[in-house]
């Protein structure tokens, strides 16, 4: 195992340590770091936010399906759903 890898921000911000990493985790997170050319802590900052913001953010296919879970439609409701016109609509003037 590694040792422990810090994350700290000034007074006003939480902080984070990450301890008993593996060795090729805190290598590849090095290597990783260098090529976005960000310190080991900038990155390990980035990789975070960008795991919770996709998290928080979920793509419209699974908001629509859970909108469906909420009406409850059943299977012969979503294969109506499935046969709409798929052609494009008509375009509108916008003078």
């Amino acid at each position: 195992m590694a040792n422990a890898v810090g994350m700290w921000c000034n007074a006003a911000m939480p902080e984070l340590s990450l301890r008993n990493l593996p060795a090729a985790v805190l290598s590849a997170l090095r290597q990783r770091a260098a090529r976005h050319g960000r310190s080991l802590e900038d990155e390990a900052r980035a990789i975070v936010v960008a795991a919770v913001q996709a998290e928080a953010s979920p793509a419209l296919g699974t908001l629509l399906v859970d909108v469906g879970r909420d009406l409850r439609l059943t299977d012969e409701e979503v294969a109506l759903l499935d046969q709409r016109d798929r052609s494009l609509s008509r375009e509108v003037p916008l003078e």
